[in-house]
């Protein structure tokens, strides 16, 4: 991949960042889910989780509302269900799915904020996002959150941009955006017009070109950068 990394002579007025994989991370949930349900942790547990993993993925988008959220996580738990041949809960599904915080998230983007750089988190998620990020105690650092599932589009469509530069009140010009993924995040943020950068949290030999290891070593770019805005 092209090193497409900011110019370190510039900084953004604002910074969007993905979620899982970015800025929280999802603890493996078929452990606490094998104890609650007082099942073996084998594989045919593991199969199911991922199968429910990959439906909520594909889905996400629909939980605009309470009521298609709840509906959902019923089929989720349905998911678990039909695959390990009992019962499964949405509480119990539920309180299996726990995300934090990376550890360099926090303190990154109290960084961003004391530089004046405005924030706005988006991601492919449904609309219980922000509850997640009140959990992991990063709500209260983002200016924005924008969803898949509010936005009616999930990345690399770029529709949650273009809704986060509107509430954000900037340009395409004036904003970074970071992600995991190049299909959804760098080709998402393209396609609205916004600069982006590659997190690759493992070690350097296995990064791609211009990649960021961490949130501090983008927060430490963007402190060591000038204050105009763009790129």
């Amino acid at each position: 991949m092209p090193d497409r990394s900011p110019n370190p002579s510039k900084r953004p007025a604002g910074v969007l960042l993905d979620a899982l994989g970015t800025t929280v991370q999802l603890d493996p949930p078929a452990p606490p889910l094998a104890r609650a349900l007082g099942v073996e942790l084998d594989e045919r547990l593991r199969d199911a989780v991922r199968a429910e993993m990959r439906h909520y993925r594909a889905h996400a988008i629909d939980a605009r509302d309470e009521s298609s959220l709840a509906a959902l996580r019923e089929r989720c738990a349905e998911i678990v269900a039909d695959g390990i041949g009992r019962p499964v809960s949405v509480d119990q599904l539920m309180a299996a799915i726990s995300f934090r915080a990376y550890e360099d998230a926090g303190p990154a983007l109290e960084r961003l904020r004391a530089a004046g750089i405005r924030t706005a988190c988006v991601s492919n998620w449904d609309i219980a996002l922000p509850r997640v990020l009140a959990r992991a105690g990063l709500a209260d650092l983002f200016d924005v959150v924008i969803t898949s599932a509010e936005a009616g589009a999930a990345k690399p469509d770029p529709a949650p941009f273009e809704i986060a530069l509107a509430r954000l009140g900037l340009e395409p010009s004036e904003v970074i955006h970071v992600g995991d993924t190049e299909a959804e995040d760098l080709a998402g943020a393209r396609a609205a017009g916004i600069e982006a950068l590659l997190i690759e949290r493992m070690d350097a030999e296995s990064r791609s070109a211009g990649s960021i290891a961490s949130l501090t070593e983008l927060a430490d770019r963007l402190a060591a950068a000038g204050p105009d805005p763009g790129f």
